[in-house]
């Protein structure tokens, strides 16, 4: 009985350090989104075609690292569940699992959707661009 004390408590410490790693990598998908984002953004600002707005460009990076965020999130959660998991601990967990669910889905359909129109402009630039008409 005693080394199941044992393997429990080690089991304990490594869902403790998994859980931990999946977060910080979760909050560091967030931070490199951001900056990535931002140098995108600073790198149109600086473009000499300025009138060329390309924000979904932006949204469409910064999402894509928003989404692995919350899926990192989620394992985390569900490997914090494994050790005792209680009624209440497992009811958390479905509420938790929807909730980053929920969200995940619709940012997937919004980026989808922000590439689609990101493709769109990019065929309507080069089809200009091939009829040599200039870029207003």
């Amino acid at each position: 009985m005693e080394i199941i004390h044992h393997l429990h408590t080690g089991l304990g410490t490594a869902v403790g350090l998994v859980k931990f790693s999946l977060e910080a990598i979760s909050v560091f998908c967030v931070a490199l989104g951001l900056v990535t984002a931002l140098a995108m953004a600073f790198n149109n600002c600086l473009r000499p075609d300025r009138s060329i707005s390309r924000p979904p460009s932006v949204r469409l990076k910064f999402g894509t690292w928003l989404a692995l965020a919350l899926e990192f999130q989620l394992g985390a959660d569900i490997v914090a569940s494994t050790v005792n998991p209680s009624l209440q601990s497992l009811g958390e967990l479905a509420m938790l699992a929807a909730i980053r669910t929920f969200l995940n889905f619709f940012l997937q359909r919004e980026l989808a959707a922000e590439a689609g129109l990101e493709k769109k402009m990019q065929e309507l630039m080069a089809t200009a661009e091939g009829r040599g008409l200039e870029k207003s």
